[in-house]
């Protein structure tokens, strides 16, 4: 069995489902990447817990979240 990592993010701009889909989807292209469950706080900071096989790298997480249209919070 593989080892899994979870790692929880905070994303800042989203405020619908849509915003929940896109980023569910940015982070499952990521490599690794099994499972995503994000909290949506409309017009606050959401959350994303990502589970994944290895550690996701920071630079390709924000350029990930980037791209879908939002905001990853400082960690």
């Amino acid at each position: 069995m593989t080892d899994q990592q979870t790692a929880i993010y905070g994303i800042d701009g989203m405020t619908c489902e849509h915003c929940v889909m896109s980023i569910d989807e940015a982070f499952r292209e990521l490599p690794g990447v099994t499972d995503v469950r994000v909290d949506l706080v409309a017009g606050g900071r959401s959350t994303a817990t990502v589970t994944s096989t290895e550690p996701l790298d920071d630079t390709a997480v924000d350029a990930a979240v980037d791209e879908a249209g939002y905001t990853l919070a400082e960690r």
